[in-house]
């Protein structure tokens, strides 16, 4: 019998409660439709619930706020000394129950026992998920704990809900050193419940720039959003002269600095443009202070990098002290840390094992959610090595970053080895893990020219216009592919399309059978997602290359576990209309019938008779594509462009790509406007097409 609802909590502070509960949560996101997020109790209701506001808003829930709590911790303890626990315990019931019958699924955050009073002897948390019949996870914080007392408090914890009637879940012990993970990990091979270990991540528990300015109340002076998620490991007074200051400034420090003192807030910035000196997070001014006019004139003319600073009205000893007191948040706009986080999380759990107790029936819904979660999956499965040549922008170095940490694929950066760590840490980023091949290795250079002057000699090349091209870095990229140094390459942040492309079809070449390149596009609606092609390459295919591009868009698919069923779109349905544009499409269905007999296919058919079940009984009764395709191939470059635009922005679907298909190793294309999200997905499909192409 599948699970409804679990119930997460922990004894102590620090456990890492919202940690655990986001990593539950992506796995049901992941499988499940609706699914909502209640905690039973919170601190005060005078304000937004910190855990509340971020699941809700991170996974898009359709939860209002005031549906995701019970009551505030003063109610709760109110009605207990009251002697009206049972009425307590009914309310809550009665709004749980509420949300069990609307939703797929009910995840539960229970409160510290530590906000309740001391009056309260029992664990409040465990009645309430007894009373909800919900399955329990308890959070261990290992910090500073030794292997034994870890142990004895994760048999203790484990006898007491047993104890209470609740079916444990499994334990999550948190924070766990790493001298002692190994005999941790032995030990509890006894247990005869799931258990789940996490190594402590120091950067987890570290200060972001956003904890600082709203805990301080702090005014900003220059700062742009990327510089709120910013880490801070230590907090420095600049109280010394500038020459002997610099000898104590860290990686990721803060520094609090009167902002009269012009020599160290220069001195700072003379670092950050620096490669003998570490890059700090931040800068805050206390008393209140602004920086010098000409100081501020003269830090507003730096071009590229620059340091957040701030200005509080606290003095420089109130502000340090108040820093002491500030304990970090995982936020919404966390990106850094969230894909530490849920990289940690997946790769320390069974999360096969956890879908299998929770998962519902095979559903046909898909949400955007659930399909870039399987995207995740696909990836991590047999992680690829993608290159991505424009490593001098900064959306790549972010991306590159969330996928080295969510482990979902190895990245390989083009360029200066010595700049791209300095830039990436003047960001505030980790890319250590990222391997760097510098574009104008001599070694190199020579191989791929060799390579490419044999390959297109015969097309009359000159050895030294190959080697002109391999100075391009999008062919050295592409070169890097082709013999195997990387297994697919991700471009076009700040070079065209052309330049992406024309590579590829010179070193690549297209696969065999196949005599055009295409693109599509992953439609995530509400819920389902659609397949268009071709919205991005091919101008006016004829016939023939409109068959090639449904056949590769319906293989695409199928290699993203999609079953595909192909519209060929026209602006008549079957026989009811007649023309060249008609004709043309009639043409190239029959093509692909013809080649693959066995794929479902119907055209021509209009855009409604292929995705509305209702118009599809009424135009062709007797199709089995019509009303339920998801592969949908547009006439001309013209449509299926304007198209794929009107759906994104018109109904709010996520559009994944163009996806370049029909080439032999994995290339794909952005747009010069992209985001890292985009980004991200797109080097992850990259990774799994070089799995496909592997087979």
């Amino acid at each position: 019998m599948k699970i409804k609802s679990l119930y997460i909590s922990s004894q102590k502070k620090g456990a890492g409660l919202l940690f655990v509960s986001q990593g539950i949560m992506e796995i049901l996101k992941r499988n499940l439709h609706r699914v909502a997020f209640f905690r039973p109790i919170i601190s005060s209701s005078e304000y937004v619930d910190g855990d509340i506001d971020f699941i809700i808003k991170r996974y898009n829930l359709d939860i209002k706020y005031e549906d995701a709590y019970g009551f505030d911790v003063h109610y709760v303890e109110s009605m207990i000394a009251s002697n009206r626990e049972n009425e307590l315990i009914n309310q809550l019931i009665t709004k749980f129950k509420k949300l069990e019958k609307e939703y797929d699924f009910v995840l539960c955050e229970g409160i510290r026992r530590s906000f309740l009073s001391s009056s309260i002897e029992y664990d409040l948390n465990l009645k309430i998920a007894q009373n909800f019949s919900s399955s329990y996870i308890n959070v261990i914080c290992a910090k500073d704990a030794s292997v034994q007392e870890i142990y004895e408090d994760i048999i203790i914890e484990h006898e007491n809900i047993t104890h209470q009637n609740c079916k444990h879940f499994a334990s999550f012990i948190n924070r766990v050193e790493e001298n002692i993970y190994d005999e941790l990990k032995s030990k509890l091979q006894l247990c005869k419940f799931d258990t789940y270990l996490f190594k402590e991540l120091e950067e987890l528990n570290l200060l972001s720039i956003e904890d600082i300015v709203e805990s301080l109340d702090a005014n900003e002076v220059f700062a742009s959003k990327h510089d709120y998620t910013r880490v801070v490991r230590h907090v420095k007074v600049g109280g010394l002269s500038l020459d002997n200051f610099l000898e104590h400034i860290q990686e990721d420090d803060l520094i609090v600095v009167p902002a009269d003192r012009s020599d160290i807030i220069l001195g700072l910035f003379g670092a950050l443009y620096s490669s003998n000196y570490p890059s700090i997070s931040g800068i805050v001014f206390p008393f209140g202070m602004l920086p010098h006019k000409n100081i501020q004139k003269l830090l507003d003319g730096l071009d590229s990098f620059s340091i957040p600073m701030f200005f509080v009205n606290t003095d420089t000893y109130q502000t340090v002290h108040n820093i002491t007191k500030i304990h970090s948040r995982l936020r919404i706009n966390s990106d850094r840390k969230i894909a530490l986080a849920l990289g940690l999380f997946e790769n320390n759990v069974d999360i096969a094992k956890i879908e299998k107790k929770i998962s519902d029936e095979q559903s046909d819904v898909m949400t955007p959610q659930m399909f870039e979660y399987k995207l995740f999956d696909m990836a991590k499965s047999n992680k690829k090595r993608i290159v991505l040549p424009e490593s001098c922008d900064e959306r790549i170095l972010r991306a590159a970053e969330i996928i080295l940490r969510r482990g979902v694929a190895e990245i390989i950066l083009l360029g200066n080895k010595d700049e791209i760590k300095q830039t990436y840490m003047r960001l505030g980023l980790d890319l250590s893990e990222a391997t760097i091949v510098d574009n104008k290795d001599k070694k190199l250079l020579k191989e791929f020219t060799d390579e490419f002057y044999n390959m297109r000699k015969h097309k009359g090349l000159t050895y030294e216009l190959a080697s002109d091209a391999m100075a391009h870095i999008n062919y050295f990229g592409t070169m890097m592919v082709q013999l195997g140094y990387a297994d697919g390459m991700v471009s076009g942040a700040i070079h065209s399309t052309s330049d992406t492309i024309r590579p590829a079809l010179q070193i690549i070449k297209t696969t065999k059978g196949v005599n055009i390149v295409s693109s599509v596009f992953f439609m995530c609606l509400k819920t389902k997602v659609l397949v268009y092609g071709d919205c991005a390459v091919n101008q006016d295919p004829n016939a023939h290359q409109l068959a090639d591009i449904a056949i590769a868009s319906a293989k695409t698919a199928q290699s993203f576990s999609i079953t595909p069923k192909v519209a060929m779109l026209s602006y008549s349905t079957g026989d009811s209309g007649s023309g060249v544009d008609v004709d043309k499409v009639r043409e190239a269905t029959n093509i692909v019938k013809q080649n693959n007999p066995n794929l479902l296919i119907e055209g021509p058919i209009q855009y409604d008779a292929a995705v509305n079940k209702s118009v599809a009984k009424t135009k062709l009764p007797d199709s089995k594509v019509a009303g339920e395709a998801n592969v949908l191939i547009f006439p001309d470059l013209n449509t299926g462009n304007n198209t794929y635009k009107a759906v994104q922005r018109s109904s709010d679907a996520v559009a994944i790509g163009p996806i370049l298909q029909g080439l032999n190793k994995p290339i794909n294309d952005l747009s010069r406007g992209c985001l890292v999200d985009d980004i991200v997905n797109t080097v992850v499909i990259t990774a799994i097409q070089a799995q496909k192409s592997e087979s």
